[in-house]
């Protein structure tokens, strides 16, 4: 083979091609699993708190007014869609309601207070008895054994509530033209749990 020859045929050689690498990207940052995780477990917290309280609103009794049932700041559960799901409001049940009457800082003041008499009913006072319906009452729950207030008697209309306080001597209640019959309508729930002083915790109702 001479030298054009032997030229000739190395001039041929192809070269391999080099393979052309991808340029590095750059790490996307993205949230991690345990970030995930977290933001996953706060979102399910907050809906069934939201859940939780249309039906349970907290309460902090802050008066006197339902002693000895009750006492300044026990904790209750209140029930806000009893009336709703199980049926109309009935005597002997403590319900909290909306009042006319505002706290010290000039805010609506919630009740606390024990359903004597329903649309209907009627009911007087007298010799420190109250009559329903033309019936004494056994009140074992008040505070005095006693209810010190003469009431003429009158007839429930309906859609409204007569209560009072279990401390019958120091409770503002229906008996008080500032705030007399209860609307229906304004009452925020039932009480039915006690859960805090833990030494009292459970129902409210033998």
């Amino acid at each position: 083979m001479n030298e054009n020859e032997l030229n000739e045929t190395v001039g041929t050689i192809e070269q391999p091609e080099q393979s052309e690498q991808p340029a590095p990207q750059p790490e996307k940052k993205g949230l991690s699993e345990n970030t995930k995780e977290w933001i996953k477990d706060i979102l399910i917290a907050i809906v069934v708190a939201f859940l939780v309280l249309q039906f349970i609103k907290p309460t902090i009794v802050q008066e006197h007014s339902m002693e000895n049932t009750l006492e300044p700041n026990d904790y209750l559960f209140i029930s806000k869609q009893s009336y709703r799901l199980f049926g109309d409001p009935q005597r002997g049940d403590i319900i909290v309601f909306h009042s006319a009457l505002t706290t010290a800082d000039g805010s609506e003041k919630l009740l606390v207070k024990r359903i004597i008499a329903v649309p209907g009913d009627t009911i007087y006072i007298t010799g420190g008895v109250v009559y329903v319906n033309g019936e004494p009452q056994d009140e074992p729950y008040t505070k005095d054994g006693y209810t010190g207030t003469e009431m003429d008697e009158i007839t429930i209309p309906e859609g409204k509530l007569f209560c009072m306080g279990d401390n019958r001597q120091n409770s503002r209640d229906s008996r008080d033209p500032l705030i007399g019959l209860v609307d229906e309508d304004e009452v925020l729930g039932k009480a039915v749990l006690r859960l805090f002083p833990f030494s009292r915790f459970g129902g409210l109702y033998d």
